[in-house]
């Protein structure tokens, strides 16, 4: 019976948003998927990122691999205005 109770407690407070705890671990998944890794993406995921078109992307995966999200900007792929707009939202894995 206790557990029962207990049981209903939790998902009340969890449904009422009283767990914050849950919400952070679901933030903070949500944002670790959100990074696009440039050293695997295709180039539909690419051209999706603002400033980067079908003609950039493709300029990314032909300079692949990138030990570092910035060589996008000191090889000259993209501008650096552009790598300002995406560069939290990307990543390069290795």
């Amino acid at each position: 019976m206790h557990s029962s109770i207990r049981a209903a407690i939790f998902a009340l407070a969890v449904s009422l948003g009283g767990l914050a705890t849950g919400s952070v671990l679901v933030t903070t998944a949500q944002a670790q998927t959100a990074l696009i890794d440039i050293n695997s993406a295709t180039l539909a995921q690419l051209d999706a990122l603002k400033g980067i078109g079908a003609v950039r992307a493709a300029a990314i995966v032909k300079g692949r691999p990138y030990k570092r999200k910035d060589e996008l900007v000191t090889r000259n792929i993209i501008p650096q205005n552009v790598y300002d707009g995406i560069k939290d939202q990307i990543i390069a894995k290795q």
